[in-house]
């Protein structure tokens, strides 16, 4: 329990006002915005609008190509610190529609579970930090710290235009530091803040042997398989041990420090327990390689599909004349898109030269040091909302564009997810659990709490 009176009233305001939180945030899943389909999206901006305002918050929208940016502005004092939380406010697409219990837009609790797309991924998570802010505001009259609130409305299709929009409005975001409030906690359930996320680069690989599939007796020997063509190039790509064998691939990674280690080395752990609830029988080669290292400090190859010839029911015995494979690389510090895809590029020319390469874009891997003079700031928050001490990730496997904080504006950035670590994001039935949604509203008040203690310029000190 916090000894901070002032933090514990903020504790009691939200406490009171479960109920209306919940209804609250139902509302909000019920609306769709769906970005890959257009659908919903000037309707939710226009209602994330109205919720920024409602705090007192001066609003912006950004000018930018694509779905609306939305920029929150509350001053306190310039001598304060300021902190800029990020979130998305559209969500995925929800089909396969029949396989959810409830319908994805007509959000429900289950079990202690809100179920509705869209509640984890992202509203839920960024509709608590707006709770946070509002508990203060309402208990205190005021805010502990500065705050911008920076949504966006293009996650879910990859952030196309996030780079130029942080660019071009670099000198609006101006801050001290970046927290995220988004992706799953880990599987523990205690807090967590993650310091870094993977990059990744998407690539096609198409291969055209003729002009028309052939009958797999009459050209069978005689005509070159583009099926095989493609399965032969990606076995060059990587061994049978797991070594990615593409010439220059790994040559600028930085690897991680001493702090990154002992943080990792920390980490809870049940290899056999995970192996189980996902049905494996083994861990991707090579075998001693340690689980957490692979998901933070490892580049990955990725076949995501491999498509030519039939594959209906029955047999057709066909001889296909093109293939494409799918693919993708997660990247770690400090690799790029563009100098994975040249090591792409190179590499097929070696091996199979008439094979296409089709870029499919890419985003930059982040990384703020364990070490930042914000750790013991934001552990010591999380610590106070929830009762126990958080967990520390160096880096986590997935992707999100932390990067045009840590390396356009120069800022350190923090995911701390709010989210239960089955949320079943980009899934049907994806769900937030109550008790996740409540602490993540304690999270950000004890998160801006904390922030306001300390004086502006910190990690510049």
């Amino acid at each position: 329990m916090t000894t901070d009176s002032g933090l514990n009233a903020i504790f009691d305001h939200i406490d009171a006002g479960r109920e209306a939180a919940l209804a609250r945030l139902i509302d909000y899943v019920r609306h769709p915005s769906i970005s890959a389909q257009n659908i919903g999206i000037a309707e939710v901006a226009d209602l994330v609008t109205g919720m920024l305002e409602g705090l007192g918050m001066e609003v912006e929208r950004l000018a930018a190509p694509g779905h609306p940016v939305l920029l929150g502005r509350y001053t306190v004092d310039p001598a304060k610190p300021t902190v800029l939380f990020y979130g998305h406010y559209d969500v995925q697409p929800p089909e396969p529609l029949e396989l959810w219990d409830s319908p994805p837009f007509e959000p429900e609790i289950r079990d202690g579970r809100i179920y509705g797309r869209g509640v984890g991924d992202n509203k839920g998570q960024h509709f608590a930090q707006l709770l946070a802010i509002e508990s203060h505001l309402k208990v205190t009259g005021t805010l502990p710290c500065n705050v911008l609130f920076l949504l966006e409305g293009e996650e879910e299709v990859g952030s196309p235009h996030i780079a130029r929009i942080i660019r071009d409005h670099g000198d609006k975001l101006r801050a001290d530091l970046v927290i995220t409030a988004d992706g799953p906690m880990h599987p523990t359930g205690l807090p967590t803040i993650t310091y870094g996320v993977r990059g990744m680069m998407g690539f096609e690989l198409r291969a055209r042997t003729a002009k028309r599939d052939a009958h797999s007796g009459n050209f069978g020997g005689v005509m070159p398989n583009a099926v095989w063509k493609l399965v032969q190039l990606l076995a060059t790509m990587k061994a049978p041990d797991g070594t990615i064998t593409i010439d220059g691939l790994a040559d600028p990674i930085v690897p991680p420090t001493e702090a990154d280690l002992a943080a990792m080395a920390a980490l809870p752990l049940d290899v056999e327990g995970l192996k189980a609830e996902m049905g494996m029988a083994e861990l991707d080669a090579p075998a001693g390689r340690p689980f957490y290292e692979r998901l933070m400090f490892r580049p990955t190859l990725t076949i995501n599909g491999l498509h030519g010839g039939y594959g209906g029911p029955g047999s057709k015995s066909v001889l296909p004349c093109e293939a494409v494979a799918k693919c993708d690389i997660r990247l770690v510090e400090a690799m790029t898109p563009d100098q994975a895809l040249d090591c792409v590029r190179a590499h097929v020319r070696r091996h199979a030269p008439d094979v296409e390469v089709v870029a499919q874009g890419g985003m930059l891997p982040s990384k703020t040091p364990v070490d930042s003079p914000w750790s013991p700031v934001l552990q010591g928050a999380l610590r106070e909302a929830h009762g126990v001490e958080p967990i520390v990730i160096p880096c986590m496997g997935g992707s999100l564009p932390d990067y045009v904080f840590t390396k356009i504006l120069g800022l350190p950035a923090f995911v701390i997810p709010y989210a239960n670590a089955d949320e079943a994001n980009h899934a049907p039935n994806e769900n937030l659990e109550v008790k996740c949604f409540l602490n993540g509203i304690r999270s950000g008040a004890a998160l801006l709490d904390a922030i306001g203690r300390q004086p502006a310029g910190l990690a510049k000190g």
